[in-house]
This record gives C-alpha cells, sequence and structure tokens, in this order.
C-alpha cells in the first residue's frame, strides 16, 4: 500500500490541511493519507504549541468518518525532539509492506537541505510537495523523488486561526464543527 505521511503540528488542524490530504488521497496515486500529529518541530518555536494529545483528539475528530485518511501518533513514540528521518525509519520496520512518501508544502521544501538527514529522504523516499503562497519550489523540485502537485492554494495558517479564536472571532467554515467544539470545551488558544 502507498501512504502519503503529512506531517503536521496541526495546532489547530482546519480545513487548509483537510483539503491538502483530500487531493493527495484522491487526485494522486496515493492509497491512503496519515495525518502525523508531530509533538514539535524542531527548526520552529514551541510557542503557543498546545499540548500534543489535544491536537491528536482534534485531528482524529476532524477525520471522523473518512475512508482513506487516518491519523497516526507514531512521532509519540519516540525521542523528542523526532527528526523526519526517525519517524520514516521506524514506520519502515513498522510496516515494510508499505511504501511511504512524504507530504510537504513548497515552505518546507525551501528549507528541506536544514533537515536531519535530508540526502537519506531524497534517496529513499518519494515526496509530494503542495503550493504555499509565497513560495517557489526552490532548487530541489528538478529532484527525481519530487512530484510538485497540483494541489488547490490555500492561504489559512493555523496562526491566523488561533489569533482569531484569541480575539473572539467567529472561525467556522476554518474548522471543522467537531474541532471548533472540542476547542471551546477546553478553552484553547485564549
Amino acid at each position: 500500500m502507498k501512504i502519503g505521511l503529512f506531517f503536521g503540528s496541526y495546532n489547530p488542524i482546519h480545513t487548509g490541511h483537510l483539503i491538502i490530504a483530500n487531493y493527495m488521497a484522491n487526485h494522486t496515486n496515493l492509497d491512503k493519507v496519515w495525518l502525523v500529529v508531530s509533538p514539535h518541530n524542531p527548526l520552529k518555536e514551541k510557542k503557543d504549541l498546545i499540548q500534543v494529545y489535544d491536537r491528536l483528539e482534534m485531528a482524529k475528530l476532524a477525520i471522523e468518518n473518512t475512508q482513506n485518511i487516518s491519523v497516526s501518533d507514531v512521532e509519540l513514540k519516540l525521542a523528542q525532539p523526532s527528526y523526519t528521518i526517525d519517524t520514516l525509519t521506524l514506520l519502515k520496520e513498522i510496516y515494510p509492506e508499505h511504501q511511504f512518501v512524504l507530504i510537504m508544502g513548497s515552505d518546507n521544501l525551501k528549507s528541506f537541505k536544514k533537515w536531519k538527514n535530508y540526502e537519506l529522504i531524497l534517496r529513499d523516499y518519494q515526496i509530494f510537495v503542495y503550493p504555499r503562497p509565497g513560495f517557489d519550489n526552490a532548487d530541489l523540485e528538478n529532484h527525481p523523488s519530487i512530484t510538485i502537485t497540483k494541489t488547490p492554494l490555500m492561504e489559512l495558517s493555523s496562526t491566523f486561526i488561533r489569533k482569531s479564536i484569541a480575539e473572539n472571532k467567529d472561525v467556522k467554515f476554518f474548522l471543522p464543527d467537531e474541532v471548533i467544539d472540542f476547542i471551546e470545551s477546553k478553552s484553547l488558544y485564549r
């Protein structure tokens, strides 16, 4: 089975994430997409990052009743900070029958050479890249392991959503209703 791994902090998961996951699951040659909830991206600040278990729960709520998208907590099994290469290695050990494809935005591709063992990832894995506003595909776009997809361009960000929630602004349609209910029930991002 060919599995797309869509890593993210999902702080919170929003419609943009879901559109990308749905596109990858239904408009590429992937059989499934796993949303891999990352405890903390080593290249980003922890500021405003809520507990990983709350982010995991929101991701599960967001994809409830979805056939070919699921949520993975594999990074919670690794020492922190976890690096993509370590996650890929562990997944290959657990699921040797699967072929894993990395899903990333063009913003991440631009900084990809800063990733731990990025050369091994390029050598051993395919990467599907979706467009992000303001980011071209950098010097790696012609690499044989990289496929630039025609995923719809999304300008929605978790930062914008967190700020909107903190300012008591309506976030309906930016987030699934179940995620809004969860955020409100736990008073997150206030």
